[in-house]
């Protein structure tokens, strides 16, 4: 085993004041069980049990039982309610008489400590320091949790007061987090996009009293706005040395350092207080419609979801064989968390962090090193991994090229085949497979991934298809903040393109007022829906129904248990005419017919006609994450093949090169030919000097395109479409663009 990381210097095992077992026993005295079922159906399951002798630790890790000081009440009190705004709060839990929903409630803790009973010893948390690989085991990882949680007590961290946490993904990320669960306070992510104004409003909703950052260019947004936040007590940064000192800020070693002599009876008196209902993290929305809201996920949230989820994905637990995942995506995401933190903890996973330049370059050579066994990509990394791909690809021989396009026909078809239930493997897909498609898993480090996932933001069927015919399935899943990440999900077993999957066994589906396809408002119920947004009852209120449906704002579609989404009620384009179009079909279709083009956005609520702005590929500064003139090579030689000798972006816009706006205009006729109306044709267009990026404010965290944002970004553009409105053009007579 290599030597963890200084992130433990602390609590190394043979410093550890007190073992694993006597953790579980203290921390969970008192413990009732949780169920809607009578006493009488528990007793003869206990004096089974009494026949059996076991330790004390093992009856409390067996029991599945929440933790609670309150006279052993059970927390589902009926005068609770299924929801809360106030960070105190209890709500009731959505517990079912049977199948998956029935499963006892949980605290983290407990979740942990029943890990560490059963893979104490095996590897967690691995980080590169150099060439070298540091490894945390689960016992190691559950004592640093403990140490940092000692540690934010001894700072003042208050019960129910934030930890905010700012930074790229790393052990100390994850300890910090789960760390300021223990201690009784509330684990908060902010993103590392953020403006030092939107880390204020953070942490000013969430009264942190900690802030725990990476680096000096993260600490410095917390410096400027630090006299505005009277809650906060110290700051930590977790990488690299201080630049400067200054009252209450600490090194990640000295914070470790810190809370030594704070008692373990302390903490575990804190640990046994909680329960399964309460809040113990906040998720804040990414605010693409307003102020960010702080989305409260209890303690079952996390813990059942990972429990779900699992079984549905079929995770493998570390008994049989540990999955290995890649942890890259921002953290202050609830998916980042589902998959990276909770579903590992549940089963056993470990868990290899990639490098802070992941998504500029680095992240492919991380897979290749790691090999993970479960892989989840934004659509827009998958979408960057084709283009890498077709790129090279353009530059093979012309033998080389032309086996690999037969390969990709012959995985594409068996794998629709494998859709439609037709699981037989013809030879020429097993020479391909030989031939072509393990190189290529191998070339991407997906060599032994089984479980490849897409979610967050739509993806184009082009995409799904492209890696389809390399075999490789991308699996979607659907879900939100609010549903603590996932809600339906794809599997070999339930797997068609373009859809979402199946819900979550022990979840509900509803559609609410659907149109004559069968379109409406999609809702969820489960225990995985989230019990408020903190200080938000309004809002709270709009997003939970009487009956305590959680309303999505998601308009869809469900066909035999497979749900598609067909787009979001505030993107929803209602045009003058009164016309309702859902625009993500259209501009996925545009760039469907249209490889040219990396962003579209269609235009015409309360217009009298449809508009579009488009971005064109191009390549990206690897150190800022700005937009570039230089197009891709993919974007290159499409202009090739249409005589443009066009190379940057400057070379196309404002009509200076015929071929490509022409290439562009018979794209979007081809898209208007499929229009089921006049109202739902594009009448005009125009190409923007640059394309959307998180530096440039179109695109949120996970490259969700910010609609709101862009609207008022390109104004003036927008604006032109509609001056001097007479009647829409045609195709023969289009726009000039800028």
């Amino acid at each position: 085993m290599e030597p963890a990381g200084d992130y433990l210097q602390s609590c190394s095992p043979d410093r550890c004041d007190v073992s694993v077992i006597d953790l579980v026993v203290e921390s969970s005295a008192n413990v009732p069980v949780i169920s809607d079922s009578s006493e009488e159906e528990h007793s003869s399951e206990r004096d089974e049990e009494a026949d059996t002798e076991v330790t004390p630790a093992q009856q409390i890790l067996q029991s599945g039982s929440c933790v609670s000081t309150q006279e052993n009440k059970p927390v589902m009190a009926n005068e609770q309610q299924l929801f809360t705004t106030r960070e105190e709060g209890e709500v009731k839990l959505r517990m079912e008489e049977s199948g998956q929903a029935a499963e006892p409630a949980v605290t983290v803790s407990q979740m942990f400590l029943q890990t560490v009973e059963r893979f104490g010893d095996q590897v967690a948390l691995a980080s590169k320091d150099g060439d070298n690989w540091n490894r945390l085991t689960y016992k190691e990882y559950y004592q640093g949790c403990r140490t940092a949680a000692k540690s934010f007590l001894k700072l003042g961290l208050e019960r129910y007061h934030g930890v905010g946490i700012l930074g790229f993904n790393s052990p100390e990320w994850f300890i910090a987090d789960i760390g300021a669960i223990l201690a009784g306070g509330f684990a908060v992510g902010i993103y590392t996009t953020n403006s030092p104004e939107a880390c204020q409003y953070v942490a000013e909703n969430c009264k942190a009293n900690v802030l725990v950052v990476e680096d000096h260019k993260q600490l410095q947004k917390i410096l400027q706005v630090q006299d505005k936040l009277p809650h906060v007590k110290a700051i930590i940064q977790y990488k690299d040395a201080l630049k400067e000192k200054k009252p209450n800020l600490y090194t990640w070693a000295e914070f470790m350092e810190m809370g030594t002599d704070v008692p373990d009876s302390q903490l575990d008196e804190i640990i046994a207080s909680q329960k399964p209902n309460q809040c113990c993290t906040l998720i804040y929305t990414s605010g693409t419609t307003g102020q960010p809201k702080g989305v409260m996920l209890s303690h079952d949230n996390i813990t059942w979801t990972a429990f779900a989820t699992g079984k549905t994905v079929k995770v493998t637990d570390a008994c049989e064989a540990q999955e290995v995942v890649v942890s890259y995506l921002p953290l202050s995401h609830v998916a980042a968390q589902m998959i990276d933190i909770w579903l590992p903890i549940k089963h056993g996973g470990v868990v290899y962090f990639a490098q802070p330049d992941a998504l500029k370059g680095s992240l492919v050579n991380t897979l290749k090193e790691v090999r993970p066994t479960a892989f989840m990509g934004v659509p827009r990394v998958w979408e960057k991994m084709q283009e890498k791909m077709k790129s090279v690809g353009a530059k093979s021989s012309t033998i080389k090229r032309k086996v690999a396009s037969w390969a990709k026909d012959v995985g594409l078809q068996t794998n629709l085949n494998k859709m439609h239930g037709n699981s037989s493997l013809p030879f020429n897909y097993r020479l391909a497979k030989k031939l072509v498609f393990k190189k290529v898993h191998k070339a991407l480090g997906l060599d032994r991934c089984t479980k490849c996932y897409t979610g967050a933001a739509p993806i184009t069927k082009d995409t799904l298809e492209f890696f389809l015919s390399l075999d490789i399935p991308v699996y979607e899943l659907y879900g939100m903040s609010e549903s603590t990440g996932p809600h339906t999900i794809s599997v070999p077993s339930a797997h068609k393109l373009t859809s979402c999957g199946k819900e979550i066994s022990g979840c509900k589906t509803k559609i609410v007022n659907p149109d004559c396809e069968g379109i409406g408002e999609i809702c969820f119920w489960g225990r995985h829906v989230f019990m408020g947004y903190l200080n938000m009852k309004d809002k709270t209120e709009e997003s939970l129904d009487s009956e305590g449906w959680l309303h999505s704002g998601d308009l869809g579609r469900q066909e035999e248990g497979f749900l598609f989404i067909t787009g979001r009620i505030k993107e929803l384009i209602i045009t003058a005419g009164g016309e309702n179009i859902p625009p993500v079909p259209i501009e996925d279709a545009l760039k469907e017919v249209l490889p040219v083009i990396s962003n579209a956005m269609l235009i015409g609520d309360r217009k009298k006609f449809l508009s579009m702005l488009l971005t064109l590929k191009c390549n990206v500064n690897p150190d800022s994450g700005e937009p570039e003139d230089e197009l891709t090579p993919e974007a290159i030689e499409f202009c090739k093949k249409l005589g443009s000798k066009a190379v940057k972006v400057s070379d196309i816009i404002g009509g200076k090169d015929r071929a490509v706006h022409n290439a562009i205009q018979e794209g979007i006729n081809r898209v208007n030919e499929q229009a089921s109306s006049n109202a739902q044709k594009i009448q005009k267009w125009t190409i923007l000097e640059k394309d959307f990026s998180i530096p440039g404010g179109e695109l949120g965290p996970t490259m969700k395109l910010k609609r709101p944002a862009v609207m008022k970004i390109y104004k003036d553009q927008i604006d032109n479409f509609y001056k001097d409105f007479i009647t829409p053009p045609t195709p023969e007579n289009p726009l000039s663009t800028k």
